[in-house]
């Protein structure tokens, strides 16, 4: 016994539910369910992300904002600022002009954030691909469902030709009795 599924993927794609690749076999189950395909994906990527996962998209989302511009900005002249006091009421500074530590305190911040921002890019580059993958089933179950409304109007204009060539065909039946030939 053929199962629905199958004898849809046939239908549609001209091969074997088997035959497909998992994208036309979830597209040709649905088809033959008549079950729609299309949902917010925007909720699959909340379920399976990690602290982790959350913590480096935070991460990234603020050291790309202007708040964290400024904020860097405001941090670095308060730097400066403190150690040109220091250095005029004291003499001595705790990071005197070339500001090792203050670079120190940079190159290690770059150390940190940069891996992270990055895991935050591969996440998004992977939430990417799965909404592409998404908007193809979509895609593919649409075009599918035009071509098929589109048979379904062939067949209907062909009975309907067919109809009224019956009914031409009575038509002049009825004109050739009632006016019948000398």
């Amino acid at each position: 016994m053929v199962k629905p599924d199958d004898e849809a993927a046939r239908r549609l794609f001209g091969a074997s539910l088997d035959a497909l690749d998992e994208t036309a076999r979830k597209v040709a189950r649905h088809i033959a369910g008549r079950k729609h395909i299309a949902r917010d994906t925007s909720l699959d990527e909340r379920d399976g992300s990690s602290f982790g996962d959350r913590a480096a998209d935070a991460v990234a989302s603020f050291g790309g904002s202007w708040p964290f511009i400024f904020l860097f900005f405001a941090v670095l002249a308060a730097w400066i600022g403190i150690n040109a006091v220091l250095l005029a009421k004291s003499g001595s500074t705790f990071d005197p002009y070339p500001y090792i530590l203050l670079n120190l305190c940079l190159s290690m911040l770059a150390a940190i954030q940069a891996p992270i921002i990055l895991m935050s890019q591969n996440r998004q580059a992977e939430k990417d691909r799965r909404n592409a993958l998404h908007d193809y089933e979509v895609n593919l179950k649409a075009e599918i469902e035009i071509m098929l409304l589109h048979e379904k109007m062939d067949l209907m204009r062909g009975q309907q030709w067919n109809d009224l060539v019956a009914l031409q065909n009575r038509q002049l039946e009825l004109l050739e009795r009632l006016a019948p030939r000398p």
